[in-house]
Formats: C-alpha cells, structure tokens, sequence
C-alpha cells in the first residue's frame, strides 16, 4: 500500500514532536520512511531534551540529509561530507527565517518549567494547535528545507582527508553500524559546524532512544524526566562543566569539515565522546 503523504501540520499532529515530524517530511520527500528512527529523535524537540537549544525541526532535518547521503554515496567519506554540507545549507535556511536556531528564543518558552509549560499548552489548546507558532513555522518551512537540502547535495563537498565527525565517532562507540553512524553525521560540529548545542551529546540521546525503541516495539519513551536522557546529559555536564554550545566547549567553530575532522582526529572531545558513550 503505498504511503500517503502529509502535509507539515498533520504530519506534527501524527508524530507528535517537530523533530520527528521534520525528519519524517523529508524522509517522504526523499523515500526514505523509517518510524523507528523517526521515533527516535522526540527527545531532540524543545531543543535537545527541552534545553532549549536547537530547534527540534534542524536536529530532525539533519538526520534525514543524513539518511539521504548515505543512500546517495558509496563512499563513507563521501557521505558524511554530503550530510555535513547539507546540514550547513538546511541552518542557513533556517535562520534566514527564523533569525535564530534556538527553540527557546523561537517558541518563547522554558520547556522544564512546568508552569511555562502548561500555560503554553492552555493557549495552543484555546487557538487551536495548528494554529500555533510551531506549526506555523513548520508549514512555512517545510519546503524551504528541502529547497535548501537539494541545494546542499548539489553543491561540491570539499575536503581533502578522511571524514570525521564527532557525532558519528560517539554513536559508533556505542554500538552503532555504519550506517547509523552516517545518519548523524550532519550533527557535527552543533549540527553543520555552525557551533551551537553540541552535536555528539544529540547524537547519543537519538542513538539511545533508537536502541530503546528497537527493544520496546510499539512503546514510546518518557519525554519528560527520561531517566536514560538524564543519565547521558550527566555525564556531558561532568566533561563541559554544563556548557552545551560546542563553539565554547572547543573554543571555536570550526571553518570546514577537515579543521573538525583534523580536530577530532587529534583527540579534542576525546573526554565527552568516551563519557557518553559509556553513559549507564
């Protein structure tokens, strides 16, 4: 039976969180469904676990380019330059209408107060939820990032070494396959190097979640107080001192994907990568 498609609101209502709903629109653009992995990514919304950080829709676009760039590409290095890149153009798009990439600059809410919380709630359920502001930029950018996704496959990947990123390093030590690995590589670097919340600690809650999911079929995880998201988010805490953007834990924002791939090589992150990977 083939898949019926769904627009950007309805797809938000079916899979309940922008950033499931984001990967699983450009999935369908480029065919490539997966409800497990799609599932998997809720705990990215409210800026990786209600931190506030990237907006839920650019962690869930970034896997699917992901996704993407491993179908399109043979060639491991190939790949993760492709979702790297990609990722950089799908940011891009999403300042240029938002202004920002943080969830709580966007949505104008703390997601871990609950009294912030419940008022929003209140007030999407008197408007009407696809009335509200997430849905709304949903809806509007929805199309601006495959615009922005196609243009990013297109363009020249360049580097010159083998590809690294953090992201992909940190699921691979958790257990992950190769492919899986690719999916995240985009998230280097605070999701195409553009140095925001950092990219491997995403990596690891996305790759915690598909493990649980893959072990509780049909179940969804908390997504509020997840003891394993709180467990992972310690151990990131212990190495950064509670600092999440990566421009700040690296003090800098890498230029191109060899400087990040160089960086990586040379054992920076080495601590955080190790800690949430073996995260319990």
């Amino acid at each position: 039976m083939k898949q019926v498609k769904l627009t950007p609101k309805k797809a938000f209502m079916k899979c309940g969180t922008c950033s499931s709903a984001m990967f699983h629109l450009l999935n369908q653009e480029f065919d490539n469904l997966s409800e497990t992995e799609e599932k998997a990514c809720d705990l990215l919304a409210g800026g990786v676990a209600q931190k506030g950080h990237q907006c839920g829709m650019l962690w869930g676009a970034s896997l699917a380019v992901g996704a993407e760039s491993l179908k399109r590409h043979r060639d491991k290095n190939d790949a993760i330059a492709s979702s790297i890149t990609a990722s950089q153009y799908i940011v891009e798009s999403f300042e240029k209408r938002t202004k920002t990439v943080n969830c709580r600059e966007i949505s104008g809410i703390d997601w871990e107060n609950k009294l912030d919380f419940a008022l929003y709630m209140a007030k999407t359920i008197l408007q009407g939820f696809v009335y509200s502001p997430c849905f709304k930029l949903i809806d509007k950018w929805t199309p601006e990032a495959i615009q922005a996704a196609n243009k990013g496959f297109a363009c020249k990947k360049i580097f010159s070494k083998n590809c690294i990123s953090c992201a992909s390093e940190v699921v691979k030590k958790m257990g992950a396959s190769e492919q899986e690995s690719i999916i995240v590589s985009g998230f280097a670097g605070g999701i195409g190097l553009s140095g925001n919340g950092c990219g491997a600690l995403s990596a690891a809650i996305w790759y915690k979640m598909l493990d649980w999911a893959k072990k509780n079929i049909g179940k969804n995880p908390a997504f509020f107080n997840n003891q394993d998201v709180k467990s992972l988010l310690r151990s990131f805490y212990i190495q950064t001192d509670s600092e999440m953007l990566c421009r700040k834990i690296c003090g800098k924002q890498f230029e191109s994907i060899d400087e990040h791939s160089d960086y990586i090589r040379s054992g920076g992150c080495k601590n955080i990568i190790e800690a949430l990977a073996n995260s319990r």
